[in-house]
């Protein structure tokens, strides 16, 4: 009966203390898990990815679109710079964005020019006619036939050459009296381009020959006829322009921005659309002296073997010439995709390496000459820097949303000639500070602005000469937010979106 109570009460001490520990320790594992929660949530910066300029401290919806924000950046990591951008790995990959180690080495210029193929003047021929006389017959009738070395082009019937031929046939009779004049008579009819055979057979027949065929003595195509059969002619007369296209000519236009870069023995490549497929090289050989006043063009000469005449006068080709740039030779060369434009100024975005998040900063540099995919950069970059090269204009943009330096705001204010000033301004989350400080660096004069959320102070830099505080008050009350020196109006305050009522949290 006594060990009844003994039982009961150590069962009971059993429970209580099971009911303890269950209580206190869920307790503190809730209390360790919400403190966890809370320092994840206080580190974590949620964005947008359809727009960047949403930036709250915790998950939730886009006011915007209703798209459930992805995580930005650490809001207690440090950027190596206040004017970098920051991404978060995620939002990194999604924008693609990718660099490239900016490095020396020797700079070849790429230059895309047209032209089209012309025969080598220095293979142009002419045929003429040795004597004078009438045309009985022409063995080659139309433009593009080709003639052979040795081909019979012509026949003509010469009266002076059957006088010539007369004169041998007596000068023969009188050979051994006279042999001079056999010698005379036979160099008569060679000056008259009669073949030795053709003397030959004169004074071994002792006929006269009435009609003469003109032989050619080059070969080549046929690129003009100047006679036709029955015409007269006279010594000299042109019958037939010939061209030898076995080497041909790629004749293209340069303009005056490309000769700096053009010298002879460069190497050339170009291609036709009448031979798809091929890709025919040779060098520079001639570069002319003058600029055409009509297109303000220089020609420039490639010289190219064309045995198997497939290159045809006229045909058009895109030329490609690799020049070495001997004078910007082991400078930094940066891709072509790296580089933006603004009219005067040139920026590239360059990573930050001491940033453990993906971070980059805006930079001008000074160009030299395009080499076609890439940049000669004559100052702004290191070598070893990170550049980027694809993402460039989703960085460029956040830069804008935020207000900092990017290719549509140039500041350039020295920072030792600045002014500094805190003004109190009241807000809540990171879409607050976007506003508020892209309001205040509006404001004429104003470098930089910076606002804490944890102090709700407003940091500025600004231009000695401006009065800006006063201006950036009101410009910022204006946005719904309250100053120490403005208050803003009700309804300004309530187009604010939800989440940056900062009145409706005050206690």
């Amino acid at each position: 009966m006594k060990a009844k109570p003994i039982i009961i009460y150590a069962l009971l001490l059993g429970a209580g203390m099971a009911l303890g520990w269950w209580l206190f320790g869920n307790a503190g594992r809730h209390e360790s898990h919400s403190h966890n929660a809370a320092a994840t949530s206080e580190a974590q910066v949620w964005t947008c990815s359809m727009h960047p300029q949403i930036r709250q401290d915790k998950p939730g919806k886009c006011p915007i679109c209703a798209m459930n924000l992805i995580p930005l950046k650490s809001s207690g990591m440090m950027t190596p710079h206040t004017d970098a951008i920051v991404f978060s790995d995620e939002a990194a990959a999604l924008a693609n964005i990718q660099t490239t180690t900016a490095g020396r080495r020797r700079p070849v210029k790429e230059m895309r020019l047209y032209g089209t193929i012309q025969p080598d003047e220095h293979r142009l021929y002419s045929l003429v006619s040795h004597v004078n006389g009438r045309i009985e017959k022409l063995a080659v009738n139309f433009i593009g036939e080709t003639v052979q070395e040795g081909q019979v082009i012509a026949t003509v019937y010469s009266p002076d050459l059957q006088t010539a031929q007369q004169e041998l046939l007596e000068a023969v009779k009188m050979q051994a009296s006279q042999p001079a004049l056999l010698a005379a008579a036979r160099e008569k009819l060679r000056l008259w381009k009669l073949t030795d055979a053709q003397i030959e057979e004169m004074e071994q027949t002792g006929k006269v020959l009435p009609l003469t065929d003109i032989v050619a003595n080059v070969g080549g195509v046929v690129t003009a006829r100047r006679v036709a059969q029955g015409d007269y002619v006279a010594p000299g007369s042109v019958i037939f322009e010939l061209a030898d296209l076995s080497v041909v000519w790629a004749l293209f236009e340069a303009y005056v921005t490309d000769l700096p870069y053009l010298r002879t023995g460069n190497r050339a490549e170009f291609t036709t659309s009448a031979l798809p497929g091929q890709t025919f090289s040779g060098q520079i050989s001639f570069i002319e002296p003058s600029l055409d006043a009509l297109t303000r063009t220089v020609k420039v000469r490639v010289k190219i073997a064309n045995p198997r005449l497939e290159l045809k006068p006229g045909m058009y080709v895109d030329v490609l010439v690799h020049a070495a740039l001997k004078q910007y030779d082991n400078e930094i060369v940066v891709p072509k995709t790296a580089v933006m434009w603004t009219g005067k100024r040139s920026i590239v975005y360059v990573k930050q390496q001491e940033s453990d998040m993906p971070s980059f900063l805006l930079r001008e540099v000074e160009l030299g000459p395009s080499l076609g995919d890439a940049f000669v950069v004559l100052s702004g970059i290191d070598e070893g820097e990170q550049v980027v090269t694809n993402g460039v204009f989703s960085i460029d943009a956040s830069a804008q949303l935020e207000g900092k330096p990017s290719m549509m705001n140039d500041v350039k204010v020295h920072a030792a000639s600045l002014q500094h000033a805190i003004l109190a301004v009241q807000g809540l989350c990171d879409m607050c500070k976007a506003r508020i400080e892209s309001t205040a660096k509006s404001v004429a004069g104003v470098s930089s602005a910076t606002w804490d959320a944890a102090t709700q102070q407003l940091h500025l830099s600004y231009a000695p000469e401006k009065d800006a505080v006063a201006a950036v008050s009101q410009a910022v009350s204006k946005t719904g937010h309250d100053t120490e020196k403005h208050r803003a109006d009700d309804k300004s305050y309530s187009a604010l979106p939800e989440c940056c009522r900062y009145r409706n949290n005050k206690n």
